[in-house]
């Protein structure tokens, strides 16, 4: 029997949702650094360059940096992915933009997670697609400088 009533708003409850259904909500910060993500594009002569992938979903991204005086001046990304990665790669350059290196090695998925002000469950493996980006890149940086 249907558990929708004409008029009303279907909101499904933890019970009626099984893990193989495809609900997902999206809150206002997610969907606003989706439409209109930033830092987005290539750097000229970047510093630091890493490409990372999550085989478990196809997406991937390539993360590219400018360090300056220790810290990072500017980071891009291009990435292929579902609207989950795609917000929290943006939302992970605001987080990291202005930190020096080491710095930016403490963010975590968590701290992207709590910047966008959730992310559904289902998602969450996106939001480490940027961290992981990030600290590649800072590695490669590090070892390129012997650092």
């Amino acid at each position: 029997m249907s558990q929708v009533k004409e008029n009303e708003p279907y909101l499904p409850t933890e019970e009626s949702l099984d893990e193989d259904v495809g609900y997902l909500v999206y809150n206002d910060t997610l969907i606003d650094h989706f439409l209109h993500p930033r830092n987005v594009g290539e750097i000229e002569n970047p510093d630091a360059v890493a490409v990372v992938g999550d085989p478990s979903c196809g997406d991937f991204i390539r993360v590219y940096l400018k360090v300056e005086d220790g810290r990072i001046s500017a980071f891009k990304f291009l990435t292929q992915g579902c609207p989950g990665a795609i917000s929290t790669s943006s939302i992970a350059t605001e987080l990291a933009i202005g930190k020096t290196l080491d710095e930016a090695l403490q963010l975590t998925d968590n701290d992207v997670i709590k910047a966008a002000g959730g992310i559904p469950a289902r998602k969450a493996h996106c939001s480490l697609l940027a961290i992981r980006g990030l600290h590649q890149a800072i590695a490669n940086y590090k070892e390129k400088k012997n650092l």
